[in-house]
């Protein structure tokens, strides 16, 4: 299913593809200056492949239109001009192998004027692009953002970038960030740690701590690891328009004041759905075509079932709900016919063992989906949860490559007494459930399931207007044609005759296979003229041709019957041989 075929989001969806119509060019600027780039080639390069690599198979909405890349050493130079970068994995990895190239010996002296001019040429590059761009292209922004990836003392050089920067046209820059990578910690084999109290990537600082310049100038701490650079770069594919709020949190009025909370809306993960060629997740709920009924044939009758193997077991309240997607689905104990009662019963009883030990102990397991026959090397991850009715709660889990950057801030004081008064008499108003009943819940989805036009080889089709019926004229009937209805048979009943001996079909009894011989042969066109209440030349039982008399198809069937009739009298066993049916 490709993105033209799949639904679009609709108006009441929170996120639909109009959020992302104002997503800015993007112009990445990297500092190769030996020895720091030797220490940050390796990390850097793999980040921004493994990054690209995702950005340009995405499809849905265009979240990263057009990339620039330029490499600053002891000269500035364009390794990769705008260029779009959806399909276009190809060119965008020969870039990064053509910068994972660039010299890492020796000694270059920091020079912040290379860098200032890398900008400069950047912008003037993207002026260029506008000016001679087709209505083609995919920039819905006149404005581009920068980011600058260092590995230099990140204070200095942004002061040095301020005061370069100050007497040159910036109305087409948006942002300029600059990035800079930590010497002291982080080799490309270390994992990072995470918790479900900083959801945020390791390698982000509290945004409290960086160095804000303004509106248009940012730093930004990292550390030297893959994880932490390719969070920087997913951060471009977040919603950044930024025009208006994304949402407005309407809560009951507080001292007949309206109560409204104007939000604005970010992803957590790349949706699976919005990947091609998706390989088998095992249970998959996110789309449409994960749901299509399996191939018919001799091999989908062999096909194993989905193997789940459990790694690992966590504590219930040690995982984010932030990091699960999909539907849920259920798993149960088996009732397959095809086992051993034996091995049912002990497979039951098994699973109930399981069901209470996770309970007893607040457990859930992490376990992996095991690729079926023919599966590519992509793999998923799943927790199961166990409940009180004897089943097992099946939720995705999603791994590192589909998590975008998360940095929200902790306040670390408590709100405002106003504001706390009001948002307190707003929720007092509120109706408090213990328990939560979904079957209280209505969508109206099955009226407007019927206010949908009807699809598919039984859709009703339009009338016609009455004006168009009015001026049909009706046939005019001929004299001799019967009234229209359902033309009906009158059949003559058999008469009761003294039993006789049994003869053997001789010549005499030719009489009575004419008016079957006479049809067969016409048999469509007698059932038309039934069918349509037409006249039919009546066939002739002495002559074997036909009278020009015509009759009516149902007094023909009649005639025929009424002869089989009077026949059929004066016999007592006639062998089936004699009659002889034609089809």
């Amino acid at each position: 299913m490709t993105s033209r075929s799949r639904p679009r989001a609709g108006s009441g969806q929170v996120c639909c593809p109009a959020s992302f119509s104002r997503q800015p060019p993007r112009i990445l600027i990297v500092d190769t200056s030996p020895p720091w780039w030797l220490n940050a080639c390796f990390n850097v390069c793999e980040a921004l492949d493994d990054f690209l690599t995702l950005a340009s198979c995405l499809e849905g909405p265009c979240r990263l239109p057009l990339l620039s890349l330029y490499a600053v050493s002891s000269q500035t130079e364009c390794l990769l001009p705008f260029v779009q970068v959806r399909g276009n994995l190809a060119r965008l990895r020969s870039c990064v192998e053509e910068l994972r190239s660039m010299p890492r010996e020796g000694t270059v002296r920091p020079m912040g004027g290379l860098l200032r001019q890398a900008v400069q040429d950047s912008l003037l590059q993207f002026k260029q692009y506008l000016r001679h761009m087709t209505g083609d292209s995919h920039v819905s922004s006149s404005s581009v953002e920068v980011t600058v990836l260092t590995c230099q003392p990140g204070g200095a050089l942004l002061r040095q970038l301020e005061a370069g920067l100050k007497d040159t046209d910036l109305l087409s820059l948006r942002r300029l960030l600059l990035v800079c990578i930590s010497q002291e910690a982080g080799s490309s084999g270390e994992e990072p740690g995470w918790s479900p109290a900083n959801p945020a990537s390791p390698s982000l600082e509290n945004p409290a701590d960086s160095l804000m310049l303004g509106a248009e100038m940012d730093l930004q701490q990292v550390e030297n690891h893959t994880l932490a650079l390719e969070s920087v770069f997913k951060g471009w594919l977040h919603d950044h328009g930024g025009d208006r709020e994304h949402l407005h949190l309407l809560l009951p009025p507080s001292l007949q004041t309206p109560v409204c909370l104007k939000c604005d809306i970010q992803e957590r993960l790349i949706s699976p759905a919005l990947l091609p060629g998706t390989p088998d997740l095992g249970a998959n709920t996110e789309t449409v075509r994960d749901f299509l009924p399996p191939t018919k044939g001799p091999a989908n009758q062999g096909a194993p079932p989905h193997r789940l193997t459990v790694i690992k077991a966590l504590q219930a309240d040690g995982i984010c709900e932030s990091v699960l997607y999909g539907l849920p689905l259920i798993i149960r104990p088996t009732n397959c016919w095809q086992l051993d009662w034996d091995e049912m019963e002990m497979n039951y009883h098994h699973f109930h063992a399981l069901c209470h030990t996770l309970r007893s102990r607040d457990w859930l397991l992490l376990a992996r989906c095991e690729p079926g026959l023919g599966g590519g090397a992509g793999s998923s991850h799943c927790v199961l949860q166990a409940s009180g009715s004897l089943s097992l709660l099946l939720k995705p889990v999603a791994p590192r490559e589909l998590l975008l950057p998360c940095a929200l801030p902790i306040p670390g004081e408590d709100p405002p007494h106003s504001a706390l008064t009001t948002i307190q008499g707003s929720l007092a108003r509120l109706e408090e459930d213990p328990v939560f009943n979904p079957l209280f819940l209505r969508s109206n989805l099955y009226r407007h399931l019927r206010a949908l036009p009807t699809r598919g080889p039984y859709a009703c089709r339009p009338q016609r207007p009455a004006e168009g019926l009015a001026q049909r004229q009706p046939r005019q009937p001929r004299q001799d044609r019967q009234p229209q209805g359902r033309a009906r048979a009158t059949v003559a009943p058999l008469t009761s005759a003294p039993p006789r001996e049994s003869v053997p079909p001789t010549a005499d009894h030719a009489p009575l296979m004419r008016p079957i011989s006479l049809l067969r042969g016409r048999g469509r066109a007698v059932r038309r003229a039934v069918r349509e209440g037409q006249n039919l030349p009546s066939p002739s039982c002495r002559h074997g041709g036909f009278k020009r008399k015509h009759l009516s198809g149902a007094q023909v069937l009649a005639l025929g019957y009424q002869q089989i009739s009077h026949k059929l009298s004066g016999l007592t066993a006639l062998p089936m041989s004699a009659l002889t049916l034609g089809s």
